[in-house]
């Protein structure tokens, strides 16, 4: 029964993954099918929807959307809809929240979140693992008592969550390691140590 349950904890650890990772792309397939499909059907002459037409199109309808985004009129018509989510009391915390979050993963903004570091805290022997979200604070109603001052992201392992620290410069030590890896080191306590150190082997591989 041991070896059975070992067999099975294993099974679970390849399993898992794989069925989550389909379920979420298989949730969003499903959505964009629905939605742009019950449009179609709409709009189209009878006979002429096909399965799978409204995920295509729901492709199509996303990257025009990223090219329409270069364009002046249709940025500030995107400004305007900003605007309008942010003066709306529950909707601005979720929504910038979601596109703060969201933000690093556009190509042409050079997110700050890339910027991984140890934080040597004050009194301890331990160093924590963090992101640098933020390096001026002009734009802000306040201003961070600590000297040269830098944000600092610290997620917490296994959770939704985490702390943000305005920490002195001198108390952060730059580290050369993916955002990717670093976010799934801290993310998973540290147990997925093969793929950390082929994509530290892969990065320093990269940069020779």
């Amino acid at each position: 029964m041991n070896i059975l349950g070992k067999l099975f904890l294993k099974g679970l650890a390849v399993v898992i993954p794989i069925t989550l990772t389909l379920a979420i792309f298989w949730w969003m397939a499903a959505g964009a099918e629905r939605l742009m499909g019950s449009i179609l059907k709409f709009t189209l002459p009878g006979g002429w929807y096909l399965p799978g037409m409204g995920l295509a199109s729901g492709l199509a309808l996303v990257i025009l959307i990223g090219l329409l985004s270069h364009v002046l009129i249709f940025q500030k018509i995107l400004h305007l809809g900003d605007t309008i989510f942010n003066r709306l009391p529950l909707v601005k915390t979720i929504y910038t929240a979601i596109k703060d979050f969201i933000g690093y993963l556009n190509p042409d903004k050079d997110s700050q979140m890339s910027k991984v570091v140890l934080v040597q805290l004050p009194g301890q022997a331990f160093q924590v693992m963090g992101f640098v979200t933020r390096e001026q604070f002009d734009d802000l109603p306040f201003t961070p008592s600590a000297e040269d001052p830098v944000a600092v992201y610290m997620p917490m392992s296994y959770q939704i969550g985490g702390y943000t620290l305005f920490l002195p410069r001198s108390a952060l030590t730059p580290i050369e390691i993916p955002f990717e890896t670093a976010m799934r080191l801290v993310l998973t306590g540290g147990i997925s140590q093969k793929r950390d150190s082929e994509a530290a082997d892969s990065n320093h591989s990269a940069s020779t």
